[in-house]
């Protein structure tokens, strides 16, 4: 492409005047060099804003990895220092996320959401260094860290301690598990260490009278419920042999061990669990409905729902392992 020509006058004066310019349009031809006056507040406030910009997840990711939050390493998730993210952080985020497309903004709600899935799973530190489950805290009460640490999850084979579970998880329908561990002295001196034949031979109006009501155990229904519970327990120990026997048959004599992160992903019933219920609704067993039987197959070690950040998962299964069954 040839070199744009000069237009020339034959007054050497106005050769200086007119001279041809290239510009992103083409070559215009201007009046007089004038030098134009640059408004650098606007440069420098178009620039100040430019460097503010977050990156989004995307280019994070092509940077390998680099945090949104400097304090936030990337050994948060088994450090006792991790911390969530910052409010700055946050509301970079948010400020990306207007910017970006629908798909940037998806991403970034899914890093986010895995972030606080990440910081759950890690739960509170506590003193003695171990991570726990994240519905454990060191703020929780110390009867319920310690069934967390020594019962829940463990395989249970016994019938007098299965069947002293499935009624304790029957009562969280009226009481949480704080209150029934704090109560737990009462209901195995009401319901004779829950001995299913001893309690089969107890009656109705004992199970409650004045006495018994003014320990504020459980409403009627479910003291009557546990009593006829136990009835049905004695039936099944002359068909199978034992409860144990029995409750074991449905997940083949092993423990289900689940590889939860997070606490969201466990559920509150499973299909397994509402099959036994029908099952023992369908012989006689009341209060038993399918989140009932997940409770008690979570704490009777029928499945180990311990999350793999809790030190306590590794532990079941090798409690497990050790029980030989």
């Amino acid at each position: 492409m040839s070199a744009p020509s000069r237009v020339r006058s034959v007054d050497s004066s106005s050769d200086r005047e007119f001279r041809s310019v290239l510009v992103p349009a083409g070559n215009k031809l201007q009046q007089k060099p004038v030098k134009k006056t640059v408004d650098k507040t606007k440069d420098i406030t178009f620039t100040a804003k430019k460097k503010k910009t977050p990156l989004s997840p995307s280019i994070l990711r092509r940077n390998g990895g680099i945090s949104m939050n400097a304090s936030y390493s990337s050994e948060a998730s088994s450090s006792c220092e991790s911390s969530p993210l910052s409010m700055a952080s946050t509301s970079s985020g948010r400020r990306a996320l207007r910017r970006s497309g629908s798909n940037a903004s998806s991403s970034l709600r899914r890093n986010l959401t895995e972030e606080r899935d990440e910081k759950a799973a890690a739960g509170d530190c506590f003193s003695d260094g171990r991570r726990r489950c994240a519905w454990i805290t060191p703020k929780s009460d110390q009867c319920y860290i310690a069934f967390h640490d020594e019962e829940w999850g463990v395989p249970v084979h016994d019938d007098k301690k299965l069947f002293e579970l499935l009624s304790l998880s029957g009562a969280l329908a009226e009481l949480s598990w704080k209150d029934i561990l704090s109560k737990r002295h009462l209901f195995r001196e009401v319901f004779m260490d829950f001995d299913p034949i001893a309690i089969a031979e107890l009656t109705n109006k004992k199970i409650t009278s004045p006495e018994i009501a003014s320990t504020s155990l459980l409403s009627d229904q479910k003291l009557r419920s546990i009593l006829e519970n136990a009835n049905q327990v004695r039936k099944i120990i002359v068909e199978f042999g034992s409860f144990d026997k029995y409750i074991w048959n449905f997940v083949n004599q092993k423990p289900t061990q689940s590889q939860f992160r997070y606490p969201r992903q466990v559920p509150v019933k499973t299909s397994k669990a509402e099959f036994i219920s029908k099952d023992l609704v369908r012989r006689g067993f009341r209060s038993v409905s399918p989140t009932v039987i997940y409770s008690f197959m979570q704490t009777a070690g029928l499945t180990n729902d311990h999350l793999t950040s809790c030190f306590r998962h590794q532990e079941c299964i090798s409690k497990d392992e050790t029980t030989g069954y």
